[in-house]
C-alpha cells in the first residue's frame, strides 16, 4: 500500500544545504521560531548587563541634573537645605544679567572662530599630511601632541609664554624689532579673547586633524584616480570627491567643536579666570563664580540648567537637520547586513 509523500515525510530537503533538516517550528516569516526559554534568557542577560550602567547613569547624571533643576527655584547659598523659594526669579534674572548675556556672546564668538578658522586649518593640515611626505608620521605626532596635554599644563605654559614684558612672545617680537605688537595679551580687554582662541587652536586642532585624516584614509583611491583620468584637477577632485565623502566626518567635527565651546572651562580658568572684567568669561566660569565664590547656588543652578537646555536644543536640532542622513544611512546598512 502506497502512502502519499506529503503525508508521510517528516523532514524536508534543502537543496542549498545539501542535507535534510528535521521538523522545526517555522514562524510566519519563514525563519525558525526561537524557544520561549531562550528569549527569556536573552532578555535576562540584557537586563543584567544594562542595569548597572543605568544605575550609574542615574546616580551620576540624572540625579544631579534633577537636583540642580530643583535648587534653581530657590535662593540658596549652598549650606543646609534650600527653603527660600523664589519661583522663576533666577531664570528671569538670566535675561537681565549682563555677565550671562556677555557669556552667550563670547561663546558665540568662540564657536564662530572655531568653525571659520580652527576647523578649516585642521582640514588643510589633514589634507597635507595625507599626501606622501617624508616624515609625515612625525608631523602627525607633533600636531596631535598638544591635545594629549592637560588643559592645566597648557594654561600654565601659555600664561608664561604670554606674560607681559618678560614672556617668550614679547621677547621674540622685541628681537625682530616688532616691540609694538607685544602687549598685555591675556591682561588686555581687547586682546584676551583672540589670544585665548589662539591657545585653543593650538590645543585642539590636532584632534580634529586626526578625525579628518581618518576620514580621508577611508576614501577609496580609485575614486580620485577615476576623477584624474576624467581630467579633474586637484581642486575639482577635492571639491567633488573628497568633500562629499568626508561630509559625515566634518559634521561630527562641527558638533564636537560647538559642544566643546559651550562647556569650555578649565583652560580659561587657569589662564585668566574669566578676566579681565569678564572679557574672557564663559557660562561655566560664571556658574562656578556664582556658585562657589558668591554662594548663590540657586542662580548658579539656573545657569547650569540654561547650559543644558542650550546644548540639548542644539544637539536635537543638529541631529534632526544635519546628522539625519548619516543616521538613516547607518540604519539602512545595519538592516541590510542582518
Amino acid at each position: 500500500m502506497t502512502h502519499s509523500t506529503s503525508a508521510s515525510t517528516t523532514s524536508t530537503y534543502v537543496p542549498d544545504l545539501g542535507k535534510p533538516t528535521g521538523a522545526t517550528a517555522v514562524s510566519p516569516g519563514g525563519g525558525p521560531r526561537r524557544p520561549a526559554l531562550r528569549r527569556v534568557r536573552d532578555w535576562f542577560a540584557a537586563f543584567v548587563f544594562t542595569v548597572p550602567a543605568l544605575a550609574l547613569f542615574g546616580m551620576l547624571v540624572l540625579l544631579p541634573m534633577g537636583y540642580a533643576f530643583y535648587v534653581s527655584f530657590f535662593n540658596w547659598g549652598g549650606f543646609g537645605s534650600p527653603t527660600d523659594s523664589v519661583g522663576f526669579d533666577n531664570y528671569t534674572r538670566l535675561f537681565h544679567d549682563p555677565v550671562f548675556l556677555g557669556d552667550l556672546w563670547r561663546g558665540f564668538l568662540l564657536i564662530a572662530f572655531s568653525l571659520v578658522l580652527q576647523l578649516p586649518f585642521a582640514l588643510a593640515m589633514a589634507v597635507l599630511l595625507n599626501q606622501r611626505l617624508r616624515g609625515r608620521a612625525v608631523y602627525r605626532m607633533l600636531f596631535f601632541a598638544p591635545y594629549i596635554l592637560s588643559e592645566v599644563i597648557t594654561g600654565v605654559l601659555f600664561s608664561m609664554i604670554f606674560a607681559p614684558g618678560d614672556g617668550l612672545a614679547d621677547k621674540i617680537l622685541g628681537a625682530v624689532g616688532l616691540d609694538g605688537l607685544g602687549g598685555l595679551w591675556f591682561a588686555g580687554q581687547n586682546t584676551v579673547l583672540p589670544t585665548l582662541f589662539l591657545v585653543m587652536t593650538w590645543k585642539y586642532f590636532g584632534f580634529h586633524m586626526m578625525l579628518y585624516l581618518a576620514g580621508l584614509q577611508g576614501i577609496p583611491a580609485e575614486l580620485h584616480e577615476a576623477a584624474r583620468i576624467d581630467g579633474a584637477g586637484s581642486w575639482q577632485r577635492f571639491r567633488h570627491v573628497t568633500l562629499p565623502l568626508l561630509a559625515p566626518t566634518l559634521r561630527i567635527s562641527v558638533f564636537l567643536s560647538v559642544i566643546g565651546a559651550i562647556q569650555l572651562f578649565d583652560l580659561v580658568w587657569v589662564i585668566s579666570a574669566g578676566g579681565p572684567d569678564h572679557h574672557s568669561e564663559t557660562m561655566v566660569i560664571s556658574m562656578f563664580q556664582y556658585g562657589f565664590k558668591r554662594y548663590q547656588m540657586g542662580y548658579a543652578s539656573a545657569i547650569s540648567v540654561a547650559m543644558f537646555l542650550i546644548s540639548l536644543v542644539f544637539a536635537l536640532a543638529y541631529q534632526r537637520f544635519v546628522l539625519r542622513r548619516d543616521t538613516e544611512g547607518a540604519i539602512t546598512t545595519m538592516r541590510a547586513n542582518r
